[in-house]
């Protein structure tokens, strides 16, 4: 792959400047350009000279004056520019192995692509860096970075990486934190694995390099149905729910006196799991791990409770939620927020069991579309059925089961209402706006 230009945006940097689809992209003030953190990092400054090579292999050089850090507007044929760098790992809470057979091949693929991690957000293991990634991470200042860390004993963690180098990737993490690159990082917990006493060990270690690591999510491991010939996991109950909770809140509480922070954040799955309310908005801070799940249940609600009351009226027709087990109850308390205010709201809230993934799977972010069609098919959805976002891949209508909201509504003959991860759309959408 290579950095082919796909279209220019109107208006500008490059756009009228003899630059046209097709063209290739080869340097940037003589820096060659072989991906598209090249490409950022090269293209910041405000007066550039592009060397293009054209279609027909001729070269042409542009000079561009814009605002430092203006995005040149170049859209290309490939977001990364090369190919995507694949996972060398063999996690043995890898989520990808335990996907049923037939699915659609990108589900199949592991990344763990550090550009990913820094432009989209991705976690990354640090396993297959090779050292001339490292520097140039190093001299790009690329951060913040988001790292699945899972146990700082080399040992634990090589095991569980499934790699046969001893604490493989630890040392990166170490170089980058030397160097004061930010760092996001997860720690997946496998019961009877990397908790208890690995786990506090993993925390202290990780706190230690603070500011460098910014903050600790604590995910549950996540098991399907499918794991046939994996190494044997058990999920969270109940009672350890519990007890990883309290663990990690004390020592939350320790990195506040010691760091200002919290520092350490159990995902919500843990308190779902445990009975236990979530947290306050304040433990959140600036929810630095939302995307791991952690405060996405709190955070929904603040924003739910900060919309509501700039609602003034409400349908009375009748429609359904679809949600996963873990934020059933959480939807239908806010339901019933709603429903206070305006006694006309008529909704009704399901909770999907997860036949796809199993049973052990009760995101909603997991449901597939023909478990919903199989579960919701003859029930009273009234008008219209609200189901989340993140129960559809980026950007489209397609379920991880390549159903589409279109078969579903086909299926179950209601419109279906895709509301956004967001607490005001919820609110809007609760009340018929």
């Amino acid at each position: 792959m290579s950095a082919v230009i796909k279209s220019i945006a109107k208006g500008s940097p490059c756009d009228g400047r003899r630059i046209a689809p097709g063209d290739r992209l080869v340097k940037i003030n003589g820096h060659r350009i072989r991906d598209v953190l090249d490409y950022k990092y090269y293209s910041a400054e405000a007066c550039l000279l592009l060397e293009l090579h054209t279609a027909e292999q001729a070269i042409r050089l542009v000079r561009i004056y814009k605002r430092e850090e203006e995005d040149l507007g170049l859209e290309f044929t490939s977001y990364l520019m090369d190919a995507p760098r694949a996972c060398v790992n063999r996690c043995i809470f890898c989520f990808v192995d335990q996907l049923p057979r037939g699915m659609r091949k990108t589900l199949y693929f592991k990344d763990d692509d550090v550009r990913l991690s820094f432009l989209q957000g991705n976690y990354v293991t640090l396993t297959n860096l090779t050292e001339r990634d490292i520097r140039r991470i190093i001299a790009m200042r690329i951060s913040p970075l988001n790292v699945s860390v899972h146990s700082t004993d080399p040992a634990l963690r090589s095991f569980m990486l499934g790699v046969g180098h001893i604490g493989a990737g630890l040392d990166a993490l170490r170089r980058f934190q030397d160097a004061g690159i930010r760092m996001n990082c997860q720690i997946v917990c496998c019961p009877g694995v990397n908790d208890g006493a690995h786990l506090q060990r993993t925390m202290e270690d990780l706190a230690a390099m603070h500011p460098s690591v910014m903050s600790v999510s604590v995910v549950p491991v996540g098991l399907t149905k499918h794991r046939e010939g994996l190494f044997p996991l058990e999920p969270f109950r109940a009672e350890n729910a519990l007890e990883t909770v309290r663990q990690v809140e004390r020592f939350a509480r320790l990195c506040k006196v010691r760091l200002g922070t919290n520092f350490v954040f159990p995902a919500d799955e843990f308190y779902v799991k445990a009975g236990l309310p979530i947290p306050p908005d304040a433990f959140y801070e600036d929810y630095p791990q939302l995307e791991n799940g952690v405060g996405l249940l709190r955070l929904l609600k603040t924003q739910f409770d900060a919309a509501l009351p700039e609602i003034s009226q409400a349908s009375d027709k009748p429609f359904s939620i679809a949600t996963g087990l873990a934020a059933l109850e959480w939807i239908k308390g806010l339901a019933g927020e709603a429903k206070g205010k305006f006694p006309q709201i008529n909704v009704s809230v399901f909770g999907i069991v997860n036949d796809f993934f199993g049973d052990t799977v009760d995101v909603a972010g997991l449901i597939t579309g023909r478990d919903l069609i199989s579960q919701l098919r003859g029930k009273d959805l009234g008008e219209r059925l609200l189901i989340a976002r993140n129960m559809l891949r980026h950007g489209e209508t397609v379920f991880l089961d390549d159903t589409t909201v279109e078969d579903v509504e086909k299926a179950l003959g209601v419109p279906v209402r895709v509301v956004e991860q967001d607490g005001a759309d919820l609110a809007r959408a609760l009340c018929g706006n």
